[in-house]
């Protein structure tokens, strides 16, 4: 795929070798363990098909539930604020659906157009089953004429996960369409399949297990989906009702509604940006969590080197969903890097690229302290040097503080 100075290249033919072999040989292992299950502990739960919707799916107090076909395919979304607004899309990451923005949409409406769309293969979106209906090219397709159908030129875009991974793709492609974009927890995609964790339960291994064609499904439903309940662990923490937890479960309950979703990761990890391409012109702001152990921060960090303007946020108290675990301050944070504040403390438009670390200023009274720790141990792992090559990193080399230039 070519468009200007992006493109798209494949990885290496050893590279995808090596991920069926360790494909077929972890879905030996996990079919051994599911017989085991399944055979020898009565406590095994069968999960069955929830046909109760939770009314937090069809809440319209959040916005109007609309549809469009695009390229053949019906998609979902919440429309909410008023229509001559700038337009925000929301991109949900996985496994997850619209209802991810709960926090957001009654915030961000008031002052924008605010689209949360169910992806493809997500939450009430058409699922096609075909691995190649989840192509990069098509999907982008999709993304494009979905804005177009919003009757708008551009929009910004903020993404978490799969979402955010799908939006730095936009941005490469089409600068033109997107205004701001919002990577959430998700670094760039030539960094993002190294910096799985093994904390993190979809995890490289996990990657690799969804080659298989239909297993993974199986799996996934079992234990009345337990999968779910350790990826939104976060409910529990916030103590949030179970109406949530049980919308997920009621979107994730039968077998094609992991097929579609699973797909994404059947072909995202075999390509990458090339990078020859250009750095991404629109202006990009990474957030992370401080406790998000699923991914590196590292490699969010490595992010900046393909922004040609950026911001990074770190977000005090939370995990892999910020957006989720501190609403308020990650609300804050994006009103700001959407200048949506007093005219005295707007975001600087100048270019961002030659200031990061001084521009490395998370959210929370510790940031400085956290921000130290980070410069270590970012600076002890990576061998390649990936802060010493930024210029103006404004930092004391005996004290690792950390400055604000104006």
């Amino acid at each position: 795929m070519k468009k200007g100075g992006f493109y798209i290249e494949s990885i290496s033919i050893c590279d995808k070798f090596l991920i069926i072999i360790r494909s077929i040989c972890i879905g030996i292992w996990e079919l051994c363990k599911y017989f085991f299950k399944n055979i020898f502990c009565a406590n095994s739960v069968t999960t069955f098909p929830r046909n109760k919707q939770p009314a937090c799916l069809v809440d319209s107090s959040f916005g109007q539930h609309k549809y469009v076909k695009i390229q053949g395919t019906k998609f979902h979304y919440v429309d909410s604020g008023q229509q001559d607004l700038p337009v925000i899309l929301l991109l949900h990451g996985f496994p997850d659906c619209w209802i991810s923005w709960r926090y957001q949409i009654p915030v961000l409406s008031t002052h924008f157009r605010v689209i949360a769309l169910d992806l493809k293969g997500f939450g009430d979106s058409e699922k096609p089953i075909w691995r190649r209906s989840y192509k990069l090219k098509r999907i982008l397709q999709e993304l494009k004429k979905f804005i177009n159908a919003l009757g708008v030129s551009e929009c910004s875009i903020i993404g978490h996960d799969l979402g955010a991974l799908l939006g730095w793709f936009l941005v490469h492609d089409s600068p033109e369409l997107i205004n701001k974009f919002v990577a959430v927890s998700c670094p760039h995609p030539n960094v993002y399949w190294k910096t799985l964790t093994s904390h993190n339960i979809f995890n490289s291994n996990w990657v690799d297990f969804v080659q298989l064609p239909f297993f993974p499904e199986i799996v996934a439903l079992s234990d009345d989906l337990k999968v779910l309940t350790i990826a939104h662990k976060h409910l529990y923490q916030r103590g949030v009702k179970d109406e949530y937890l049980e919308a997920y479960k009621y979107s994730f309950c039968r077998q094609e509604d992991w097929t579609g979703p699973m797909n994404y990761y059947r072909n995202l990890p075999y390509i990458r940006v090339c990078e020859t391409s250009e750095q991404v012109k629109v202006k990009t702001l990474l957030v992370q969590g401080d406790k998000n152990y699923n991914i590196n921060l590292e490699g969010v960090i490595r992010s900046t080197e393909y922004c040609e303007k950026f911001l990074l946020r770190v977000i005090k108290g939370a995990g892999h969903f910020p957006h989720q675990e501190n609403p308020d301050l990650f609300n804050r944070e994006i009103l700001k890097f959407l200048q949506v504040e007093n005219k005295s403390n707007k975001v600087s438009d100048k270019p961002l690229h030659k200031t990061f670390m001084g521009r490395f200023i998370g959210a929370g009274s510790t940031i400085v302290k956290y921000g130290n720790s980070v410069l270590v141990n970012v600076q002890n792992k990576t061998k390649s040097g990936v802060l010493a090559n930024i210029s103006n990193i404004g930092m004391n080399k005996d004290s690792f503080s950390i400055s604000n230039p104006d």
